[in-house]
């Protein structure tokens, strides 16, 4: 049987969701699983979801609640940067943690985490692209918090490679349930909100066999679907109106 891709959306902090998807998935050692970002916030164990993905040796990409974590927790940090991630699920981060040693051993391990991965036919990136930029002069803002003029754009930017991304919860977008996968002009979004309860779904795509993998983080549900069953154009007219 063929190693396995397998791609994991938003965790924010739900470390039991995380275990369970991950029972369910029954991932064989030679599959490879790769994160994309935001292991962090507004769940209630941050500090045990990003401690699995460590120590098992996944592979993660930056995301955004990474990235105001390093900037909040620096030495040379501004008040500021601490109160922007606190609004933003921070401080259950912080609270999770129980020891200073693990924090910091944490801290450098998301210091090195790339922005993207480019896997051949997919490219995984937390957030998106620039489509109005070239890739070279891209960086943070753009692969860990771009929004909205990456979703509109009607051209892929990759002609032969399909975007992974994670960031913006699909529900959010024109057209999309909750639970729903996500697909623009060359790019599938697969961030279904786990930590949000109008959703509460946690995701995974194995790119290998087409396959959706989900639990809910609240409910302890489990489904896999073939990904055409759940992924859903996003309403063009309607996020074009929007910008």
């Amino acid at each position: 049987m063929e190693p396995r891709r397998i791609f994991i959306g938003d965790v924010h902090g739900h470390y039991l969701g995380l275990t369970n998807l991950l029972a369910f998935i029954a991932p064989e050692p030679s599959d490879q699983i790769f994160f994309l970002g935001d292991l962090v916030d507004r769940g209630p164990n941050s500090s045990a979801v990003v401690e699995l993905v460590k120590s098992r040796g996944y592979v993660c990409l930056l995301g955004n609640h990474e990235d105001m974590m390093l900037a909040a927790l620096a030495s040379d940090s501004d008040p500021s940067s601490l109160l922007a991630w606190s609004s933003c699920g921070g401080e259950e981060t912080l609270n999770s943690y129980r020891s200073n040693a693990q924090l910091e051993e944490h801290l450098a391990w998301m210091a090195e985490l790339p922005l993207y991965l480019d896997l051949g036919d997919v490219w995984l990136v937390h957030a998106g692209v620039d489509p109005h930029l070239p890739l070279d002069v891209q960086g943070h803002y753009q692969f860990c918090w771009v929004r909205r003029e990456f979703h509109a754009s009607q051209t892929p930017y990759f002609p032969e490679k399909v975007i992974v991304v994670g960031h913006t919860i699909t529900f959010t977008l024109p057209g999309i349930a909750p639970g729903q996968v996500a697909a623009g002009a060359g790019w599938i979004d697969i961030d279904t909100g786990a930590y949000h309860r109008r959703s509460g779904w946690l995701t995974a795509l194995d790119w290998t066999e087409q396959q959706i993998y989900q639990c809910h983080v609240f409910s302890g549900e489990t489904r896999s679907l073939p990904l055409r069953d759940i992924i859903a154009p996003i309403d063009m007219d309607a996020i074009s109106v929007r910008r």
